[in-house]
């Protein structure tokens, strides 16, 4: 709230110079919003609603009149759907890869088991599944994770390139794996189950789609199976042994073995598994892996079992009038995310083969449906016209959080491509650099709003917060901002509804309360703060395990698909290398296959060059990029990169040393973290940093380091990653990312 880089007046671009200069003009209120309503109406008349975007923002999503995320919900979004749309986008930076691999899967999203349905398994198996740093939230997970842990005394294993919080507190074992090889690591271990016979075929016959020939999809050539692929008898002819799966992970073969043994005997076991390993190149293969593993081993849908997704929650359901009684209907069409500057660099020219744009399955609801003809078959559909003026609120992913961040700059620094940028934020953010408008909103301590919460346990929550001090400076609500732009372009009363702020507030309670009378009032629940209600445990998908045919997926089977026949088809018409060159792993695959792709651990092991992985992780000290700029979290929790005590003796790198990391896309400086707990040949970054270019007149990068781009003084993960998106989902594969560390 009281921070320096705390946003106090408007401030537009100086006239003659470039986004990133960071030279500004304090202007009023009423001039920011006469000047950017007047910019979209030009924009608005020369390329129509497609070329206006709300980019990933979630600093607010806790909220419900300030909510960031998701963006359909803000209150931006119920502005320009008051006049006539905008391009919206499907899934997003957390989740990009797992959210487009469900329907191929289960038909939908799932979650797992609730964090304490643990005490009933026998095992719990963690992939890549950090709860202690990325679920840290008052909710409880992490209370009741570790409760469960000691109450229960579940044994636990994590998988993980990095020995994590989670291991420390939780865990009995540690597997360090190469980052990306999860799809390697499952088919070594199903081969094993299977040539030992200890899979649940009795639930693969019942409830899933293409594990063996028998039970492919009509019309489906023999050796298309999963069983098929590990036995060596599909198009490769490689048998995905345990050595097999050892040589691309790292894991001993003997381990693999033991694991597999392990998992099929502890019945029931939770699999789960975090984002991380998901957000890679083809990270859709290796979440669909994992969820796989459930269901080999018959876990799914039983206490103590799981569906190989991240633990599910317990939240009230609330009813969000002011969020979502005026939606998109008029644009029908939407995009990857991770592709907005795609669509700022070249919009025009991306379809749904080249660049995943889709059509919406109804008029308003923010997903995605590859367009299909009367045979099935996805058809293509065009974007119109480029993104033309991106809005971002409450977020930082115009540099930062987006990948590539050099690369970013260099496209957002034209203004001819994309003709306005407008932030809207309480402090001065790596993207408020890049803004043509900055207009400072108000905290959370500044404005009365309703806060859902979700809990690791059976107890349900919900805030409703309180004015605690007026808006400082001159910052405004996002309701009264947006309300301003409203009354310049004509749609006030669509606004607002109305109502006021406060109004919306007691409406939206009341609403909820005709689903549950049993909540209290608003006035009630305002005077109380804090509601708490016990929902009891859950397990995902128990009514699909009881009876599949009375409770089927919303798959086109009505089961769980290990082969999709959607892939299947999806693979003949995706084209790739059309705006950038086709790398390995461009492609879809109907199985959960492993697929080798383009600086993945192979490319790293033959690379001289960029000999390393480089992967990124949430840590203690911000919420990914939020409170990055507070100096005592700073000191607390330093940005360091983390580099195993073998690589570094190796590099003569100590603890604590300065080092620089780079590739061809660009060079972080940092201190070193020699530690043994990240694996051989992987450096892990915290994600989240403000980036902080420096010419390399001002810092003297490696000589191998590229001499056309800046050094990152601090060290954000993202000056290293590629735009280069994944194959389905079109995702932030910002895990797959290899370079190079030097003192």
């Amino acid at each position: 709230i009281y921070n320096p880089d705390r946003l106090k007046k408007p401030m537009k671009r100086k006239p003659g110079t470039k986004r990133g200069d960071e030279q500004w003009v304090t202007i009023s209120w009423d001039q920011a919003l006469d000047e950017i309503a007047e910019k979209m109406k030009k924009i608005k008349a020369r390329y129509g609603n497609e070329a206006f975007y709300i980019n990933y923002g979630t600093g607010t999503l806790g909220s419900m009149m300030a909510k960031s995320w998701p963006p359909d919900q803000s209150a931006f979004a119920r502005l320009m759907n008051t006049w006539g749309g905008y391009l919206d986008h499907y899934s997003d930076y957390s989740t990009t890869e797992i959210t487009q691999a469900y329907p191929y899967f289960y038909g939908s999203w799932v979650g797992g088991n609730s964090f304490d349905d643990a005490k009933n398994s026998k095992l719990q198996v963690m992939f890549g599944n950090n709860p202690a740093e990325t679920r840290m939230s008052g909710g409880g997970q992490v209370f009741v994770s570790q409760q469960t842990r000691k109450t229960s005394g579940v044994r636990t294993i994590v998988i993980d390139p990095r020995y994590s919080e989670t291991v420390v507190t939780m865990a009995d074992e540690w597997i360090p794996i190469r980052p990306g090889t999860d799809a390697a690591l499952v088919a070594g271990l199903i081969h094993t189950m299977i040539t030992e016979d200890l899979h649940n075929q009795a639930f693969l016959d019942r409830y899933c789609i293409g594990f063996d020939d028998k039970h492919l999809p009509e019309g489906t050539s023999a050796g298309s199976s999963y069983r098929a692929y590990l036995e060596g008898k599909g198009p490769d002819h490689t048998i995905k042994n345990a050595q097999w799966a050892s040589h691309i992970t790292g894991v001993p073969a003997e381990r693999i073995r033991r694991l597999a043994r392990e998992i099929a005997a502890a019945n029931p076991c939770a699999i789960t598994q975090g984002w991380g390993p998901q957000r890679h190149a083809n990270g859709e293969n290796s979440a669909r892996a994992i969820f796989l593993l459930a269901a080999v081993t018959g876990n799914i849908g039983i206490p103590g079992g799981g569906t190989g997704a991240r633990e599910g929650a317990q939240a009230f359901q609330f009813t969000l009038p002011f969020n979502t009684e005026i939606t998109n209907t008029k644009s029908n069409k939407i995009i990857p995310v991770f592709s907005w500057l795609d669509a700022i660099d070249h919009g025009e020219q991306m379809d749904t083969f080249n660049s995943g744009v889709c059509e919406k399955p109804a008029p308003g609801i923010r997903a995605n449906k590859v367009p299909i003809d009367e045979h099935g078959k996805p058809t293509n559909v065009k974007l119109s016209a480029p993104i033309k003026m991106v809005w971002q609120y409450a977020g930082n992913s115009l540099v930062g959080q987006t990948g590539d961040n050099n690369r970013s700059v260099e496209i957002l620094r034209d203004d001819s491509k994309c003709e306005l940028i407008v932030v809207c934020d309480i402090q001065y953010t790596t993207s408020a650099r890049y803004a043509d408008y900055v207009l400072p909103g108000t905290s959370t301590a500044e404005e009365e709003d309703i806060h859902p919460g979700e809990n690791g346990g059976p107890m349900a929550y919900g805030i409703v917060s309180s004015q605690a001090i007026k808006p400082l400076y001159e910052c405004r609500n996002i309701f009264d901002i947006c309300a301003g732009l409203a009354k310049r372009l004509g749609t006030e009363k669509e606004f607002t509804g109305g109502l006021t702020r406060s109004q919306w507030l007691e409406r939206t309670i009341e609403e909820t309360r005709k689903k549950d009378p049993s909540l209290p009032t608003y006035r009630e629940w305002k005077k109380i703060g804090i509601f708490r209600k016990d929902m009891g445990p859950y397990v995902e998908l128990d009514e699909f395990r009881k009876d599949p045919v009375a409770n089927p997926l919303e798959t086109p089977s009505g089961k769980i698909e290990i082969y999709s026949e959607r892939l299947a088809a999806m693979s003949e018409a995706w084209t790739f290398g059309t705006f950038r060159k086709k790398l390995a792993g461009d492609k879809l695959t109907a199985l959960p296959e492993y697929v080798v792709t383009w600086e993945g651990p192979e490319e790293a092991k033959a690379s001289k060059k960029y000999p390393f992985q480089v992967i990124g992780h949430h840590f203690k000290g911000r919420t990914h990029s939020s409170y990055g700029n507070v100096d005592w979290l700073l000191d607390a929790h330093p940005q360091t990169v983390w580099i195993n005590t073998r690589d570094a003796r190796a590099k003569d790198i100590a603890n604590g040393d300065q080092v620089f990391v780079y590739n061809d896309r660009g060079t972080i400086r940092l201190p070193a973290r020699v530690t043994d707990r990240i694996a051989p040949g992987v450096l892990s970054v915290p994600q989240g940093a403000w980036y902080c270019p420096l010419s390399n007149t001002k810092v003297a990068p490696p000589s191998n380091a590229n001499p056309k781009q800046p050094v990152d003084i601090n060290g954000a993960m993202n000056t290293l990653t590629s735009l280069h998106p994944s194959p389905l989902a079109k995702g932030n594969a910002v895990h797959t990312t290899i370079a190079n560390v030097e003192k």
